[in-house]
């Protein structure tokens, strides 16, 4: 009975990261980048945040490479919790 309900816990808990909706990097908040990406903290969180204020909107998932902090594994990591929507104004 332990052994179960440990079982159904972990499969609550992760069920949250698999039904979690992609963050779309271009008008999310550093606070709703930090809480919904897994490996990316607050500063990480900013930095994305600060770089897309200084350059403009992502284009690509790719050009998070260039933000301080986020290093090749990091984006393999995130890209798949990450879109990129544009705003066709």
């Amino acid at each position: 009975m332990f052994l179960r309900t440990i079982v159904v816990l972990c499969l609550l808990l992760g069920a949250n990261s698999l039904f979690a909706a992609p963050v779309n990097i271009n008008d999310a908040s550093a606070d709703l980048i930090a809480k919904s990406l897994n490996g990316i903290g607050p500063s990480k969180a900013a930095a994305i945040v600060k770089f897309r204020t200084d350059n403009g909107p992502f284009k690509s998932v790719e050009e998070l490479k260039y933000v301080r902090g986020i290093s090749d594994k990091i984006l393999a990591k995130i890209k798949p919790d990450v879109v990129i929507i544009l705003d066709k104004e």
